[in-house]
C-alpha cells in the first residue's frame, strides 16, 4: 500500500513479546490484546469474533478498508490498492485449479457450514480476505454466529473458520477475487503461470507449533491491516 495511510492491527495474546518497530510516516502499529486459547483450532476460529467486534467498536471509526491476513506470512512483492473492493476473497493455493468435487468444503448436513456437492464456484483461503469495514463486519458476524450454532450442537467444521468463510462467499459473492499470487505457499512448488509471489507462507512445522501451543500457550497472532 505504498503512498497510503496504513494501520497494522496485530491481534495477540502475548503483547509484551511484540518488538518495537519503526514505521514510515503515515503508518502505525496497533497491538490488540486478545484471549489465549489452548487449541489452535479455537485460535483460528475465534478471529472471526475478534475482527467482528473490533470492526464495530473501533475499525469503523478509524479506517476505510480492512485486509485480514495470517501473521505467519511474508510480503515478498508489491501489494497495492488493486486488491481493494467492497468485499474480496483469495483463491486457496492448494485448490486454484481443482475440480469442485475436490474442494474440501464442509459436507456434513448437520453443520451450518454445509455446502452441497453440486454447489460452489471456488475454494477460498481463510488467511486472506477483506473489504470495506462494514462488509467485513457482516462477513465475520455471519461466520462467528454460524460457528456458535455448530458449537452448541457439538460440531466443528472440517476447516474451521475457512469452512464458514466459503459458505458465506457461496451465497454472498465477493466483488473481487484475488489470484494465488496474493497468497502462496512454496510447499506447492512454483507453477509456470505464477510469475509473482506477493505474499508467501513462512516455512514452519505446523504439527510442532500446534502441539506446543497446547502445552505452552504458543502465540498465534492474526493481523489485520488497513489502507
Amino acid at each position: 500500500m505504498v503512498g497510503h495511510m496504513v494501520n497494522y492491527y496485530v491481534f495477540t495474546d502475548r503483547v509484551k513479546d511484540i518488538p518495537n518497530i519503526s514505521l514510515a510516516e503515515g503508518r502505525q502499529l496497533v497491538i490488540l490484546e486478545v484471549p489465549s486459547y489452548k487449541r489452535w483450532q479455537e485460535v483460528s476460529m475465534r478471529r472471526m469474533e475478534m475482527i467482528r467486534d473490533y470492526s464495530q467498536q473501533r475499525f469503523i471509526n478509524e479506517v476505510d478498508y480492512l485486509v485480514c491476513v495470517d501473521v505467519d506470512m511474508k510480503f515478498s512483492d508489491e501489494v497495492g490498492v488493486e486488491i481493494l473492493s467492497d468485499v474480496f476473497g483469495t483463491l486457496h493455493p492448494g485448490f486454484y485449479g481443482a475440480a469442485r468435487e475436490d474442494f474440501t468444503y464442509e459436507r456434513r448436513k448437520a453443520s451450518t457450514a454445509f455446502i452441497p456437492s453440486d454447489e460452489g464456484d471456488f475454494y477460498y483461503a481463510g488467511g486472506y480476505f477483506g473489504g470495506k469495514v462494514e462488509k467485513v463486519y457482516k462477513l465475520t458476524n455471519f461466520c462467528h454466529n454460524e460457528m456458535m450454532t455448530d458449537q452448541a450442537n457439538n460440531i466443528e467444521a472440517i476447516w474451521h473458520d475457512e469452512s464458514y468463510l466459503n459458505k458465506y462467499f457461496l451465497y454472498h459473492k465477493p466483488t473481487k477475487i484475488l489470484s494465488p499470487e496474493y497468497l502462496w505457499d512454496n510447499d506447492f512448488g512454483v507453477p509456470e503461470f505464477l510469475t509473482r509471489r506477493r505474499f508467501v507462507a513462512v516455512p514452519k512445522d505446523h504439527n510442532a507449533i500446534r502441539n506446543r501451543r497446547s502445552l505452552y500457550s504458543y502465540p498465534k497472532a492474526r493481523p489485520t491491516f488497513h489502507s
